[in-house]
């Protein structure tokens, strides 16, 4: 037994957990939880503990169902709103078939393999998310209005607003239990808040999003709000993007960096970046996998829908940050398609393989756009070389089936299931007969 592990069944036994809920994530991003009493422990790092994998969206078949969680106990943490008395911690697990070997369908073992293949190179991957969310006063019945908390806009100050004590509830939950925040803010859209979780290593990072999710859901239930990473609950307010800040790191220097150069960025920056914009399209059903994201993407209000990038140009895809004199390792891209949605563990698996892709081939970056894109016609935007990027699920399912990067990448079982979901998905949207038909033609047909 490692140190890891001791130290995780003293702490138990100190603070007297009664429950350690395992926690791993299916392919569609869910977050999935087993609870196990401490006695249970020892035997769950030495051998795992067995589920039906059938039964989890896209994790096995029914006739190879006999999975294993086997917990990290790097990832421990106490559950801070379970109480003190008799307590409730968690832990991420690895998914294992039962011969011990790591299941091709465990979104976290998509990224471990992912960054397995950046430390062959040499190379740590950091990333940096900005969620966005919005709170609603009433619970989620899709058959009522939703009703924001507030009507506040930008960086807007509501005097005794809800959404102060919901960050600050939050927040402080979120630090006790060792995930730093970086900024807080409302957001543009009535009752749309912001919180952005200091850079970290990718797992790391990915851990940390789905435990977000799970505190922001806690605290909502608390205070009798309704929180959502939907990307566009509201028609006519901006969506809920997780803009994501990546960089390379070569032990402790900053590959992205390189004194003097344009914008401070290094040749391997500028290749990992025309990686990101050469496979753009070909990711975004995984960064953006909901009907919903692509009412996000093609509804304006800052959300990319062109494929380009610029220094500090918010309404291209990717996004390069002033860069501060004399604080060379803070470069870094800014890649601004991902919503708060994703499973995040392959969003930033494919992320950084189209990084990676770029670096090994080469890519030539293109001209950067200094324009706002929207604003551009078709067709200066054709004879600036921008691409849009898929408007529809449907469009971008299309273009992921014949990528090879993808295929690689997720591996051949999430790629096929990934594919296979989603079409579902699109084929039950577009079989709705949705009210805005109703309300348009009903009268006059």
């Amino acid at each position: 037994m490692d140190k890891q592990q001791e130290f995780v069944l003293r702490t138990v036994e100190e603070r007297d957990i009664r429950f350690i809920r395992l926690w791993f994530t299916d392919v569609l991003g869910s977050l999935k939880s087993l609870a196990v009493a401490p006695a249970e422990l020892e035997s769950a790092f030495a051998e795992g503990i067995g589920f039906d994998g059938s039964a989890i969206e896209g994790l096995t078949r029914v006739y190879e169902a006999d999975m294993l969680a086997k917990p990290d106990p790097s990832t421990f943490q106490v559950l801070p709103w379970r109480g003190e008395r008799h307590g409730t911690a968690r832990m991420f697990c690895d998914i294992h078939t039962p011969d011990g070997e790591p299941s091709l369908a465990d979104s976290r073992y998509v990224l471990k393999r992912t960054l397995a293949k950046a430390s062959e190179k040499g190379f740590t991957f950091y990333t940096h998310p900005e969620v966005e969310f919005y709170l609603f006063e009433n619970p989620a019945d899709p058959e009522k209005p939703l009703v924001p908390v507030d009507q506040g806009g930008y960086f807007d100050h509501v005097p005794r607003g809800t959404a102060h004590d919901f960050r600050r509830a939050a927040i402080t939950i979120l630090e006790s239990m060792g995930i730093s925040v970086e900024f807080s803010h409302h957001e543009a859209g009535p009752g749309q808040n912001e919180i952005d979780l200091r850079y970290a290593d990718a797992l790391t990072t990915a851990d940390n999003i789905m435990t977000f999710r799970g505190v922001i859901k806690e605290v909502a239930l608390e205070q009798n709000l309704y929180a959502t990473f939907m990307p566009k609950p509201l028609a006519n307010h901006p969506g809920s993007g997780m803009h994501t800040h990546l960089s390379l790191f070569e032990g402790d220097r900053n590959a992205f960096h390189e004194p003097g150069a344009a914008l401070g960025l290094s040749a391997i920056g500028r290749k990992f970046i025309a990686g990101l914009l050469h496979h753009a399209a070909e990711i975004t059903a995984v960064t953006n996998q909901y009907v919903n994201s692509y009412k996000r993407m093609w509804g304006g209000a800052e959300a990319p829908s062109y494929i380009c990038w610029g220094h500090n140009n918010r309404s291209a895809l990717v996004r390069i940050p002033m860069y501060k004199p004399g604080k060379g390792n803070s470069t870094r891209v800014e890649y601004r398609g991902v919503d708060s949605a994703t499973n995040p563990y392959l969003a930033y698996a494919l992320l950084l393989a189209a990084g990676l892709k770029g670096i090994e081939e080469g890519y030539d970056l293109p001209e950067g756009a200094e324009d706002d894109v929207w604003e551009l016609t078709d067709a200066e935007r054709r004879a600036l070389g921008i691409q849009p990027l898929p408007e529809s699920l449907s469009r971008a399912l299309a273009i992921m089936e014949k990528s090879e990067l993808v295929a690689e990448t997720l591996g051949e079982h999430v790629f096929d299931f990934v594919l296979r979901n989603k079409r579902e998905d699109w084929a039950a949207y577009r079989a709705q007969v949705t009210p805005y038909e109703l309300r348009r033609y009903l009268p006059v047909l």
